[in-house]
């Protein structure tokens, strides 16, 4: 990051800021990385540590709130008011956007839709929780329970070219099912405009119907017509978003 930083200044010949996007947030007391599914960085003064080293401030802000940031000005949530953004990869995270501003809340966990409970008493977490949307539908915990159910360890991007078995079919009727009710859940609360999905995950196609109908019949409205969309910035929407957090 250093060398990067010093390169940039002089090519430009001038002071440039810095915005940096990492899994989980900074404690504001302690400054601390808290709630990372990155474990090493887990009570790590990351922030501090790397303003140390280049001697200014920077931005640091959750992956999941910059992807959404990025989505709602610059990609497939362009126009809409109210975002929620969906991370769903080796964790599962959110943001909200409302009217071009992350909304993070009074603690900085707004949108962090991974750690609601899904089943009381189920999988386990990192978190220390148990039951948390993550262990149920994020790219590790779709294949863990791809192996539960046939004995096979496969990728995702594998699993998914087919489910035409009986057991195939239980695993989609699974990961469908806790997809519905997860983003129900937000829908119920948020209400927004859009969603937008990112993430590994978000790249099975059957999200987008299968899944959309699996959300509608679990909220709280005969009338749901929440768009829900996959991203259009891929893997570059962090760095984007982190860019936005100087602008």
């Amino acid at each position: 990051i250093t060398s990067l930083v010093n390169e940039l200044k002089a090519k430009t010949n001038e002071e440039i800021s810095v915005g940096i996007c990492t899994p989980g947030v900074t404690n504001a007391n302690s400054g601390m990385i808290k709630n990372s599914n990155t474990k090493c960085l887990l009570g790590m003064p990351l922030k501090n540590d790397i303003e140390n080293v280049l001697g200014s401030e920077i931005v640091m802000e959750n992956d999941a709130n910059c992807f959404t940031l990025a989505e709602s000005l610059l990609g497939s949530a362009k126009g809409y008011d109210v975002v929620f953004g969906v991370i769903m990869g080796t964790g599962v995270g959110g943001g909200i956007v409302i009217n071009g501003t992350l909304h993070k809340g009074r603690t900085n966990i707004a949108g962090e839709w991974g750690h609601h409970t899904l089943q009381p008493c189920g999988n386990e977490c990192y978190c220390g929780k148990q039951g948390c949307v993550e262990t149920y539908i994020s790219g590790p915990a779709l294949e863990k329970r791809w192996l539960e159910l046939t004995g096979k360890k496969e990728p995702l991007q594998s699993i998914v070219q087919d489910l035409s078995d009986e057991k195939a079919k239980q695993w989609k009727k699974e990961f469908l099912e806790n997809f519905g009710i997860s983003l129900a859940n937000v829908i119920d609360i948020l209400d927004p405009d859009v969603i937008v999905l990112g993430g590994g995950v978000s790249n099975i196609p059957f999200l987008y119907d299968e899944g959309k109908k699996a959300v509608y019949d679990k909220v709280f409205s005969d009338s749901i017509e929440t768009p829900i969309l996959k991203n259009s910035l891929g893997d570059s929407a962090g760095v984007f978003g982190a860019c936005l957090l100087n602008s």
